[in-house]
């Protein structure tokens, strides 16, 4: 069997109660105790469940994490689509900076250090969480590019890389003076976003308006 963070059982409904309380569970001990004292045990008996039903579904501890951060991420910092490029990247980041000023952020540090010596997990990492969000965040680059408020030739990976890198390099590289603030997101959007405009042939930023 090919390893991951889903592990269910072929044939076996998956149980949307337990599957919660584990996730719960995960992110409660993490916060509580740290990862050096996570465990499948200590999951399990906070979520009420036996070892056997976490590893149906998942191949150790830290794909449980996993799991849990990616429900976090995805019910709280969805990538948003507004009128314009401009907007969608910065209601998204605005999102995603908000929940890593709290416990996901917390959660997601020692994840991706983790993921740095795990290939199953730096696999999960790039397969369900990054992937995804990127082949959405694309979109709403390229539909700027068709619409004429981005210029055109942008590498749509560089454009993200510009956009979130900021993010992730305040979050995992401390130094001070380094909030994950709007006005952080912000100034990082219209920076970005002042070199991707298309300019008027008077060389102005032709800007669509905000709505």
């Amino acid at each position: 069997m090919k390893k991951g963070t889903d592990r269910k059982a072929a044939g076996r409904p998956r149980d949307e109660a337990a599957t919660g309380a584990i996730l719960r569970a995960a992110l409660e001990l993490a916060d509580e105790a740290g990862f050096d004292a996570l465990s499948v045990e200590g999951v399990a008996a906070r979520a009420g469940v036996g070892k056997t039903t976490i590893y149906r579904r998942w191949t150790d501890v830290w794909a449980v994490v996993m799991d849990a951060f990616l429900a976090d991420v995805t019910r709280a910092a969805p990538i948003e689509e507004h009128a314009t490029a401009r907007e969608s990247f910065r209601a998204s980041m605005r999102s995603l900076a908000k929940l890593y000023r709290g416990k996901s952020g917390k959660l997601l540090r020692p994840l991706i250090g983790r993921a740095q010596i795990d290939a199953n997990l730096r696999q999960a990492v790039r397969d369900r969480w990054v992937e995804p969000r990127r082949r959405i965040a694309r979109e709403v680059v390229r539909r700027g590019i068709e619409s004429g408020e981005l210029r055109e030739g942008l590498d749509a990976d560089v454009v993200l890389d510009a956009l979130y890198g900021p993010i992730y390099h305040r979050l995992l590289v401390p130094y001070d003076d380094a909030p994950l603030s709007d006005e952080f997101v912000d100034r990082v959007v219209d920076h970005v976003f002042g070199g991707l405009e298309r300019s008027t042939a008077g060389g102005s930023v032709d800007r669509p308006a905000r709505r």
